[in-house]
């Protein structure tokens, strides 16, 4: 949420940062939002006018009583006071909820490093490593075709043990719920327990395991609503949504806490499935696990003073880089555009990883920047070591890394005609098989 102050003080800059954006609807309710708080503000006027006035009338009906004298038109004309002070309340408390709505679909003004542009117009800020060239299946043909049987382990009917298994997965829940099953079960498990290793062990971050769901206030406080609230699953009659993101929770730890500066920057992580309606997706390519309902992601999230908040970004999207680096995955880092900018982010770094199979790069990773917009949906805020008022804190979080699409590249990367699909050395001991075979 903006800082009311920045609409009143500076309108136009609001104005223009929305329609940097593309979003003329945000542009218009900075106006709507700005008359919205000119009657709060002469609400509240009003009424500290009568409330003097009662009190001032009080003072006198005291003192005429004290006297002995008849103060029953006073009192009379005090009551009439004190029901117009009933009913501008009452106006007050629609008009703040009015001027809170308002403030809550405003988008985050943009970092100014943030470039023009829509979505894939973004420039390539760095790169690691090259991508694998060359004709190569599809990672829906390989899950399928490929597995690992451990001795005395199971297998489905027919003795088959594939890593993959989308049609079983569509009969369970429909389309957008593969199953992973064997090899690739494994292969899951073993990527969330090497990146929760890698970043508590040796980034430092708190390990988390939270709730699986998240009320209406949270999903509010990181600005997954009301914007996106079609894309959420929500349960009914609880009003609780299935997390579509370990942001959710992680960033609500400290909901309403005031933080003590020496304690800042806060570093979590967390292991969660994620759950989306991808109402947006129609038209994109949804095959095998490109564009899932449900995927398992790791997500680390800092919280920090805004002096911190670049060079938290930096941080935070190393540590998301090294996870690529240890596992052999060459990618690049795109700087979002303008035009493709999450509604709270300040500034986003994509990281995109090459697929041989489906020959598209995707996107692994956003590690994103929010300012002080989530701190104030959340009332986050830290005391200043020197002293002073409680100021919002910055928050920040990265995928580090989600795992549909990362199995989608390491399926089709590490595929050998005759071999196999290879799999990152550094997973083996997670594993305890270096490679999926080919299965009947």
């Amino acid at each position: 949420m903006l800082d009311l102050r920045t609409l009143r003080d500076d309108p136009e800059l609001v104005r223009d940062a929305m329609r940097k954006r593309g979003d003329e609807h945000a542009a218009g309710l900075v106006e709507e939002t700005l008359r919205t708080d000119e009657v709060r503000r002469r609400l509240i006027r009003e009424v500290e006018v009568l409330k003097a006035e009662r009190n001032t009338a009080s003072k006198a009906i005291g003192a005429a009583k004290g006297r002995g004298e008849d103060a029953s038109a006073e009192i009379e004309a005090m009551r009439h006071v004190a029901a117009r002070i009933r009913a501008l309340d009452a106006d007050l408390a629609r008009t703040e909820a009015e001027l809170r709505d308002g403030l809550l679909q405003i988008p985050n003004i943009p970092d100014p490093r943030v470039p023009p542009g829509e979505e894939g117009e973004g420039p390539t800020v760095a790169e690691w490593g090259a991508p694998r060239k060359g004709e190569v299946p599809p990672h829906w043909v390989l899950g399928a075709t490929h597995g690992h049987t451990d001795p005395g382990g199971g297998a489905l009917p027919g003795g088959r043990t594939p890593s993959l298994d989308i049609e079983r997965g569509a009969k369970i829940a429909g389309s957008g719920f593969p199953l992973l099953v064997g090899g690739g079960a494994r292969l899951s498990r073993a990527l969330v327990q090497f990146m929760l290793d890698l970043h508590v062990r040796e980034h430092g971050y708190l390990e988390v395991l939270p709730p699986l769901v998240v009320s209406r206030d949270s999903m509010m406080g990181t600005g997954h609503i009301p914007k996106f609230e079609d894309d959420a699953y929500r349960t009914d009659p609880d009003d609780l949504f299935l997390v579509p993101t370990a942001e959710v929770p992680l960033t609500n730890l400290h909901r309403g806490e005031i933080l003590s500066a020496g304690d800042l920057p806060l570093a979590y992580v967390a292991h969660t499935p994620c759950f989306r309606r991808e109402a947006g997706a129609a038209g994109r390519d949804t095959r095998g696990l490109l564009r899932v309902h449900q995927f398992d992601k790791v997500e680390i999230v800092r919280i920090c003073r805004p002096e911190e908040s670049e060079a938290q970004l930096e941080l935070l999207t190393r540590h998301a880089e090294r996870v690529l680096e240890l596992l052999e995955v060459p990618y690049r880092r795109v700087l979002l555009p303008l035009g493709d900018l999450g509604f709270a982010n300040a500034i986003t770094y994509d990281l995109e990883i090459w697929a041989p199979g489906v020959e598209a790069w995707l996107e692994v990773s956003s590690c994103s920047s929010y300012g002080d917009f989530q701190a104030r949906r959340s009332d986050i805020r830290f005391r200043p070591q020197g002293g002073g008022r409680p100021l919002h804190v910055h928050t920040l979080n990265g995928s580090a890394l989600a795992l549909a699409r990362l199995i989608v590249v390491l399926l089709e990367t590490g595929f050998r005609e005759g071999e196999g699909i290879l799999l990152p050395e550094i997973l083996h001991p997670y594993l305890g098989f270096d490679r999926l075979e080919s299965c009947p």
